[in-house]
């Protein structure tokens, strides 16, 4: 199994793997992925959580009994559950965006899944993501993870980043490029 693995290393890739190869063993791995991708959710939506993630003023109790509140309210038990338990008791919450960022990569590395970052004005709609991951799918020959940012500022459109590769179809860059065109003309 070590081989068909990436390599990871520091702490927060020590973390990740010691969960992946948890969750593989006790065929858990998408239960895990998604109770993570949940927890993941709300630190990037409630800033008092990512203050409590990110604090160092508090202590490893304190996070960890705030921490088991947050996890009842959101249903996230099992293994990942514990893990982010163990994580706070072992005052490394700080690092969680980082160890959940590096075990989606191993899930989908393990899986043959692709990762596309895909920026958008609005939230897409469940048809919209569905048509997105078979265009990318018909593209790359994988089955493809997409990690959706909304970006208000991109105003219409969306850019999509897929390994090395970009396109960007947003409104924003269009309007700069006519700007440009417009400013190069006079």
């Amino acid at each position: 199994m070590a081989g068909e693995e990436p390599i990871v290393s520091g702490m927060a890739g020590r973390y990740a793997t010691a969960l992946f190869e948890l969750a593989v063993e006790e065929r858990q791995l998408d239960k895990v992925k998604a109770d993570l991708d949940a927890f993941d959710k709300l630190v990037s939506e409630y800033a008092e959580l990512d203050r409590l993630v990110r604090s160092p003023v508090f202590s490893s109790d304190e996070q960890t009994r705030a921490l088991a509140g947050v996890l009842d309210k959101a249903g996230i038990g099992g293994i990942a559950g514990n893990f982010l338990k163990v994580v706070a008791s072992n005052r490394r919450l700080f690092a969680i965006r980082d160890i959940v960022k590096t075990f989606r990569k191993m899930v989908a590395a393990h899986k043959g899944e692709v990762t596309a970052e895909v920026t958008v004005a609005e939230p897409l709609k469940d048809e919209h993501l569905s048509a997105l991951k078979a265009a990318l799918k018909g593209v790359t020959g994988k089955d493809v993870d997409l990690n959706v940012k909304v970006e208000p500022t991109i105003i219409g459109g969306l850019i999509v980043k897929l390994g090395s590769r970009m396109v960007d179809s947003s409104l924003r860059t269009k309007l700069n490029s006519i700007k440009f065109a417009m400013k190069e003309a006079r």
